[in-house]
């Protein structure tokens, strides 16, 4: 099944109009969607290592353009919309608490957490928004997280993509148990610590 899923995915990242889909993800998962974009950039760039810094701008563009709207969403649709998606993810009751840390830490939760960490990015924007974290500041913050993010996984890739190819084609299931199992870690340990 890894097999069939993994030789799709990179049929779909050579696709000619990939990009598009993977802007798409970028954008919805900085606000609403729960798949990071790195599920279509990694073998997008394995499949394309020509494009690979096209993809990392397109990712990063499309993420701070999403990250605006998950900020538009925690100040004005706090309500209606936020507090079911803090919900989904466990923060709902912890929000107050967490509005008065992360107005003092603001900055630093967005570089940490949306540039170095699997903690879910729509989280981070939608409380910068809730908290009404200064809209400069956050753009800022975004910008250089996101593009930290995406360009390390992207020159990582470049420089190292061939031998992380094979190493992924012939360890399929492995990797896979790794990346879930980082995952779920980065979401036991956020709900430990924050």
């Amino acid at each position: 099944m890894l097999r069939r899923l993994y030789d799709w995915t990179m049929r779909l990242a050579a696709r000619p109009r990939a990009a598009y889909a993977l802007g798409a993800v970028s954008f919805a998962e900085s606000s609403f969607f729960p798949i990071p974009p790195d599920a279509l950039l990694i073998p997008m760039v394995i499949a394309k290592r020509s494009q690979a810094w096209l993809l990392a701008l397109i990712c990063t563009v499309t993420s701070v353009l999403g990250a605006l709207l998950g900020y538009f969403i925690g100040a004005v649709l706090f309500e209606e919309i936020a507090r079911p998606i803090l919900a989904f993810y466990g923060y709902a009751d912890e929000f107050s608490d967490f509005a008065v840390t992360y107005n003092e830490w603001g900055v630093w939760i967005v570089l940490i957490a949306g540039g170095l960490t699997p903690f879910p990015f729509k989280v981070v924007t939608i409380a910068s928004g809730a908290t009404a974290l200064n809209p400069v500041v956050f753009l800022l913050s975004a910008i250089v997280a996101r593009a930290v993010r995406f360009y390390v996984v992207v020159g990582l890739l470049y420089w190292f993509g061939p031998p992380i190819r094979d190493f992924i084609e012939k360890r399929l299931a492995v990797v896979f148990s790794l990346a879930l199992a980082a995952l779920v870690g980065g979401f036991v340990a956020v709900r430990l610590f924050v």
